[in-house]
Parts: C-alpha cells; sequence; structure tokens
C-alpha cells in the first residue's frame, strides 16, 4: 500500500539570491514538476532574513516522488539551485492535521 508523503526541502542562501533560487524552484514547478505523475500540491516559503527558501511539496507516494528525481526534465533545476544553495531535504509521513475551530 502507497501512502502519500510529504518533502520539506530547506535551503540555505546568501540574502542576494533568495530570489533567484524562488524564481527557479517555481520555474521547475510550474513547467515540469507538476505534471509528474503523483504530484498532489507544493508550497514555497521564503524566510524574512533572506537566508532560507523552504519547499513543502506532497506526493501520491515516496515511488512517485523517486520516480520525478530520475526525470530528466525535472532534475536539472536542482542541480542548477546547488550551484548557490545547500539544500537539506526531509520526508515525511502525515501523521495528524489539525484545523482552527469555527465559532
Amino acid at each position: 500500500m502507497n501512502q502519500a508523503i510529504v518533502l520539506i526541502n530547506v535551503f540555505t542562501v546568501a540574502p542576494e539570491n533568495q530570489l533567484r533560487l524562488i524564481d527557479l524552484l517555481t520555474k521547475a514547478t510550474e513547467e515540469s514538476v507538476k505534471f509528474i505523475e503523483g504530484f498532489i500540491a507544493a508550497t514555497l516559503h521564503k524566510s524574512v532574513d533572506g537566508t532560507k527558501v523552504t519547499m513543502y511539496a506532497q506526493w501520491r507516494s515516496r515511488e512517485d516522488y523517486e520516480n520525478m528525481r530520475k526525470n530528466a526534465v525535472a532534475s536539472p533545476y536542482l542541480e542548477e539551485a546547488l550551484q548557490f544553495a545547500q539544500f537539506d531535504m526531509g520526508m515525511y509521513e502525515i501523521v495528524r492535521q489539525f484545523e482552527a475551530e469555527q465559532p
């Protein structure tokens, strides 16, 4: 049984490269990643101090994510990002989700 997974990827950059990385990750997602089978959604975040960019991405399964990593169309974007940013990937399973109480 495949279980959906979440990737929380944290990139560390020099503040002058934060927007460059956001643009690159946006392009990668808009032009290739979102069309790969198993992709559910992604959210891009930037730190207020300019040194981090974090992407939260949901995939239908670990296998789907691994297939994306092998995809020749998607991989050049990560290679380019690694030229000016450090990358720390975390793979997670959703345990529980909390929502605000409605009055």
